[in-house]
């Protein structure tokens, strides 16, 4: 029963919802889905055929199926979403950001509430209590998490062996594995000059200041601080050194890893999944370590973590069907299909994770030796992180004085929090 529509048919779909819009209100309009089929949208395209898995899963348990359309271009994809919200073709399932993105469509009243989702899961320990703040607007709940991830290091095993490297356990142990690779023609580190240019900075400032990290996520600091400063300066320094790939580089991730390209890339758990798709084995042709501290005085280690959203639109068609949808999504069925269709870790502490580092590292993460800090690209509201993107992007392409970039993003910053009262 499970359907999937991606690339042209995504398109498509944005067209339809151009009609709909126009035709005004129509009660008796047809719906997009038939008996047992829920619509779901998501920019994760790639990850079809994984969601499809879990979709098989759920038409077994619960009746429901997933009617997929997958975009791959983030741009594309919020418009068609928003612009899904003026038409009669709500959303029953999409995926979204957590974060002043999420705290928008509560504002406007375009969501669904969860409160009742979230009060069970964590009853019965499907969810840990401190991951429903993300997910709460004023004094509800929106939405489920669709995943959850850790940005940590991976590395080739093969290349490491080449040149007698383990992973290292401090910032200084990590910089002379770099500069062996370096020495011996191999880039040691991943860079991206798309969407993931704030990675390095997210990665330099978490590990040396949390505190400062956090404070620029509430306007409490400025990028202009000298601690903000001082990260961009050793993130220029790493640069024009050669520790980084090309950033302009447009080949995939996994592929570069598994070419040799670079010998270590700093990212989230979910790479997993795709090394695995390019026929790289955990733990035989790739490993991971979560990345030390820049600043070794620090009582943690910090550790980056994301989780997307679920979410359901209020009043869609299949609304009541959706949300029971996003009940099942949070238990240990769902969640161990998912895990480990995707070769990730999960929000669900009760989900069998089968890859035995990603298991590890959901254990270790519960621990207090990790201070878990929200991914840069969440925390950040999205006028600042539009102008974070643009900056960095420019900035590991041709690497200067990072002044400039850092009072255009503060200047963005500064009109936000002045809106923001």
């Amino acid at each position: 029963m499970r359907m999937r529509h991606s690339g042209l048919v995504a398109a498509a779909a944005a067209s339809v919802l151009v009609l709909a819009a126009c035709g005004g209100d129509d009660d008796d309009a047809e719906g997009a889905t038939g008996p047992g089929l829920i619509n779901f949208y998501t920019d994760k395209g790639a990850w079809e055929p994984q969601f499809l898995d879990v979709s098989d899963v759920s038409e077994l348990s619960l009746g429901l199926g997933l009617d997929f359309t997958g975009y791959s271009d983030a741009d594309q994809y919020s418009a068609f979403i928003r612009q899904s919200f003026r038409t009669n073709e709500k959303p029953d399932l999409f995926t979204w950001h957590t974060g002043s993105e999420l705290e928008d469509l509560v504002a406007e009243d375009l969501l669904a509430p969860t409160t009742h989702i979230w009060e069970s899961a964590v009853g019965n320990g499907d969810v840990p209590e401190a991951l429903r703040e993300h997910f709460t607007v004023g004094e509800e709940q929106y939405c489920v998490p669709m995943n959850a991830a850790y940005w940590v290091m991976y590395y080739n095993k093969a290349i490491f062996e080449q040149y007698g490297l383990a992973e290292p356990t401090s910032w200084t142990e990590l910089m002379t594995v770099a500069d062996t690779l370096k020495d011996n023609g191999v880039a040691p580190f991943y860079e991206t000059n798309i969407l993931f240019s704030f990675v390095w900075f997210q990665t330099l400032l978490a590990g040396t200041d949390p505190e400062l990290y956090n404070a620029l996520s509430s306007g409490e600091a400025s990028y202009t601080d000298p601690g903000v400063v001082a990260v961009m300066e050793q993130w220029r320094t790493m640069l024009e050194a050669g520790y980084f790939g090309d950033p302009g580089d447009q080949t995939t991730p996994q592929d570069q890893l598994k070419n040799g390209n670079v010998a270590m890339i700093n990212f989230g758990t979910f790479l997993s999944g795709q090394l695995n798709s390019v026929a790289m084995e955990s733990g035989t042709d790739y490993d991971f370590f979560v990345i030390p501290n820049v600043n070794a005085e620090l009582p943690q280690t910090s550790l980056i973590f994301e989780t997307g959203p679920m979410c359901t639109a209020k009043d869609a068609e299949n609304e009541t069907s959706a949300l029971q949808y996003a009940e099942w999504w949070m238990g240990e069925e769902a969640q161990t299909t998912w895990a480990n269709a995707r070769g990730d870790v999960s929000f669900n502490p009760k989900a069998l994770v089968q890859d035995q580092p990603l298991a590890e590292l959901n254990e270790q993460s519960a621990s207090g030796d990790y201070l878990l800090l929200e991914r840069y690209f969440e925390a950040t509201p999205t006028p600042v992180l539009t102008a974070a993107l643009d900056g960095f992007s420019a900035f590991v392409t041709n690497p200067g004085d990072p002044m400039p970039i850092l009072e255009t993003i503060q200047a963005e910053a500064d009109a936000y929090w002045s809106s923001e009262g």
